[in-house]
Formats: structure tokens, C-alpha cells, sequence
């Protein structure tokens, strides 16, 4: 039997939570940092409310509940460093994703990566999980525009590079944020909700097809959704 091939022009990943599982490490972590500061919140609140966001925002976020501003270094100089180290530990690729990327690179059909995180960051995740050879030359970050998720900026900057129109476009997120960015950018969007803490209500809402197994992707890619 042949294999299916995507009715989009160009596929377009998140990085964390999509291709590497990064989330529980990076959450947690964010949880004892916030907590330093004397923002005392649970792991599924954190979750909840800063997946997918973009560090400025979510700093922006915690000075407003705090009543004081952070350190204007505080993601390079603590969140970020922080966890980079933590991830030296190893990160393992989202389960079936990697054959996903092998299919489509072998058909070859165009894909790239958008996320909040910096170039750095995904070299080191993607690095790890064995899965940077075949996206090292198409990231992009929300670094390299002036809003991040839930502003389109950075999916339309991603299909603008890639030579794409955004309606030919098809997302493929974890986050409500990033859900909201890709219908606001006018492209389809994928949920994916294979992890228990995902928002799987929160990105139906906001318009996203669900889906919570990787090796459904090229059915559902083929069909349109």
C-alpha cells in the first residue's frame, strides 16, 4: 500500500511537548524557581498556564502577581540557564515522532519547526533525542519575531521562510498558546494531546483537531485535517 501524502504544502512543529518531551523537566523546574521568587504554585498550575509561552511573557505574568519587576536578565541568566543543565541529563523524542519525520523527509514533503524556545535551546533537546538532523536547517524561534505564541508572528514567519501561504499551512501543537497563534495565522491546526497533563479541552476549544498517537499523523495529514 502506498503511502499517504499530506494535503498540506509545508507542516509545521512545535518543538516541546510535540517532538521532544521536555515539559515535565522544564515544569518542574519552573515550579522551584517561581517558588524562590514567592510564587507558590503546583505543578498542574504551571502547566497549565505557561506551556507554550514565550519567557518574556510569562515574566511579564509573575511581576504582575508578584507587585515587582524580576531581574531584566531573568530567563537568559536563571530560567534558561537552569534548564539547559537540566536537560543535560538527556531528553528523550516524543514516542512515534521520529518515524513521522522519516516519512516525511523520505516522501520528501517540506516541514519545519516553530517554538517559543530559543535556537540554542532546541539544538541542545533536539540534539538529545537524535532528532536535530532532520530539522537543524528549518527552525525557527520566537526569538525572531516581535510576538510570540498566542500572536501569529511566529508561524507566519515560519511559512514566509519556507515559501508557503499560511492556508496551505498545518500546525501541529500541544498548547492552547500555540493553538491560538496557528488558527490566528490562518492555518489548520493538529492538537496533540498524548500527555495527561495536556490541556486536551483547552485546544479543542480553540480549534484544533485532537489527536493523541503519533503514528495516526499521516492519516490525518493525508485527509486534510
Amino acid at each position: 500500500m502506498p503511502k499517504p501524502v499530506p494535503s498540506a504544502s509545508l507542516i509545521i512543529f512545535d518543538c516541546d511537548g510535540v517532538l521532544v518531551d521536555t515539559e515535565r523537566v522544564a515544569n518542574e523546574l519552573l515550579v522551584r524557581l517561581l517558588a524562590d521568587l514567592g510564587l507558590v504554585i503546583t505543578y498542574a498550575e504551571c502547566r497549565r498556564r505557561f506551556v507554550g509561552r514565550s519567557l518574556s511573557s510569562v515574566q511579564e505574568e509573575v511581576e504582575a502577581e508578584l507587585g515587582r519587576q524580576l531581574a531584566p536578565d531573568w530567563p537568559d541568566a536563571v530560567v534558561r540557564k537552569e534548564t539547559l543543565h537540566a536537560f543535560e541529563a538527556g531528553i528523550e523524542a516524543i514516542a512515534g515522532v521520529r518515524e513521522q519525520l522519516e516519512w516525511l523527509a523520505g516522501l520528501p514533503h517540506p516541514f519545519c519547526v516553530a517554538s517559543s524556545g530559543q535556537i540554542q535551546k532546541m539544538h541542545a533537546t533536539l540534539g538529545s533525542s537524535g532528532l536535530l538532523p532532520f530539522v537543524k536547517d528549518v527552525l525557527f524561534s520566537a526569538d525572531m519575531v516581535g510576538k510570540g505564541k498566542p500572536a501569529p508572528d511566529l508561524f507566519l514567519h515560519a511559512a514566509a521562510q519556507m515559501g508557503h501561504a499560511p492556508e496551505t499551512c498545518v500546525v501541529i501543537e500541544d498548547s492552547v498558546p500555540g493553538v491560538q497563534a496557528g488558527i490566528a495565522a490562518g492555518m489548520k491546526v493538529l492538537g496533540y494531546a498524548g500527555d495527561p497533563h495536556t490541556d486536551a479541552e483547552g485546544l479543542k476549544r480553540e480549534g484544533a483537531h485532537l489527536f493523541d498517537d503519533m503514528r495516526a499523523l499521516p492519516d490525518l495529514l493525508s485527509a486534510g485535517l
